[in-house]
């Protein structure tokens, strides 16, 4: 996962029932793996986890996704096919985040209730 300012690229993927979201180490090496199919999926993507948005597209709470809905929207839970799936049929999502917005010092000044 990126930290700071880095750039974010997510997959989404628009099921029958649910949205689904992986994420990539860029949006080049997707389409780089598009091109190519030799090149390994660990080199795509961003750790293994596939995550579901509840309906909220490509924004929302991410929870992981279950062996059952995996297998009700794809056919397998297989972590392979449904990352296979989920590129070849996603979107391509780039953000960047704009850094840690917690509070530094909840001590500092009026923050805090005397």
């Amino acid at each position: 996962m990126p930290r700071g300012n880095d750039p974010q690229t997510k997959i989404h993927y628009k099921g029958k029932n649910e949205d689904f979201i992986i994420f990539a180490d860029s949006a080049q090496a997707v389409k780089d793996w598009k091109a190519d199919k030799s090149v390994p999926l660990a080199q795509v993507v961003s750790g293994w986890k596939v995550f579901i948005t509840h309906k909220h597209g490509n924004q929302g709470v991410l929870d992981g996704a279950s062996k059952g809905q995996l297998e009700d929207e794809f056919g397998t839970s297989r972590d392979d096919d449904v990352v296979t799936k989920i590129l070849e049929g996603g979107s391509i999502i780039e953000s960047e985040e704009k850094g840690r917005m917690g509070d530094r010092n909840i001590t500092e000044g009026g923050r805090v209730a005397h």
